[in-house]
C-alpha cells in the first residue's frame, strides 16, 4: 500500500529545505563581505542585507559573527579540504591516494565565483589575522600534511621520513595549490584548462600523472644515492707514515 507523506513531514521537510537555503545564502553573502572588507568591518547587519535574510538568524546558525566566519572559512564547497584518513589508507595505491588529495584542490574550483572569494577571504587574513587561518593550519593542513608524508614513507619504504619527504608533500600540494592562487593567471593564458568540469577532471588526473613521476623521481635520487659512483676511480690506500 502507497503512503503519503503526512503534513507534518512535508512542512518538516520544507523547513529543513529552506533552513539549508537559508544557511548557505548567508554563507554566500559573507563570504564576499568578508573577503572584500575584513572581519572587523564587516557588520552582520550588513550580511542579513545581502542575503535579505532576518539577522537573528545569524545568530540562530552560527552563533555570532565571530562563529559565521569560521563557518565561512571552512565551508567544505570552496574550501580544500581533504581527510587524512582516507589519503594514508594503506588499503589504496599511491596513485589513489594522490587523486584524492589533488581531487581536494579541482573540485571547489568548479564552484566558480565562490573560489574566487574564497581565495581573497585567505590573503585578507594573513594580512588582517584573526586567529582563523592559524586554526586552519593546526586542524586541517598539518594533518593532511603528516597523511602525505604517511603515504611517501610507506611507498618509498621508509621508517620515518626526512626533510627530503617533507620537501616532495609540500611539492605535491604544491601542485593543487597553485591552481587556487594562480587560476586567474591559468585563465588569461589558456582558458579552455579550466573552463568546464570535464576539463578540471581531466587536470585533476594530469596533476596526479606529475605528482606520481615526482615520487619516483625522489625514489630514483635515493637509489643512486645509495649506489657507488662506479664510473669515478677507487681511492688510493693510504700508508700510515712510519
Amino acid at each position: 500500500m502507497t503512503t503519503t507523506p503526512s503534513s507534518a513531514q512535508q512542512t518538516a521537510k520544507v523547513l529543513r529545505s529552506d533552513g539549508v537555503e537559508a544557511r548557505n545564502r548567508l554563507l554566500d553573502a559573507a563570504l564576499g563581505l568578508f573577503a572584500e572588507k575584513g572581519f572587523a568591518k564587516t557588520s552582520t547587519r550588513e550580511i542579513a542585507l545581502a542575503a535579505q535574510i532576518n539577522i537573528a538568524s545569524i545568530s540562530y546558525y552560527f552563533g555570532d559573527k565571530a562563529g559565521l566566519y569560521r563557518a565561512v572559512f571552512s565551508d567544505p564547497r570552496c574550501n580544500p579540504s581533504v581527510s587524512p584518513e582516507s589519503v594514508a589508507d594503506a588499503s589504496i595505491s599511491l596513485r589513489e591516494a594522490l587523486h584524492r588529495v589533488m581531487g581536494s584542490f579541482l573540485e571547489p574550483l568548479k564552484q566558480g565565483q565562490l573560489i574566487q572569494h574564497c581565495m581573497k577571504l585567505h590573503f585578507r587574513e594573513m594580512l588582517e589575522p584573526t586567529g582563523v587561518w592559524q586554526e586552519e593550519i593546526d586542524c586541517n593542513i598539518t594533518p593532511a600534511h603528516g597523511a602525505i608524508v604517511e603515504v611517501l614513507c610507506r611507498h618509498l619504504a621508509l621508517d620515518t621520513p626526512d626533510d627530503d619527504i617533507h620537501r616532495l608533500a609540500f611539492s605535491i600540494s604544491g601542485l593543487g595549490v597553485m591552481l587556487h592562487i594562480g587560476s586567474d593567471v591559468v585563465t588569461a593564458v589558456r582558458p579552455q584548462l579550466l573552463a568546464s568540469h570535464a576539463a578540471l577532471d581531466l587536470y585533476c588526473d594530469r596533476l596526479v600523472t606529475f605528482a606520481m613521476d615526482m615520487v619516483e623521481g625522489e625514489a630514483q635520487r635515493r637509489a643512486d644515492r645509495a649506489q657507488p659512483d662506479s664510473s669515478k676511480p677507487p681511492r688510493p690506500n693510504r700508508k700510515t707514515p712510519t
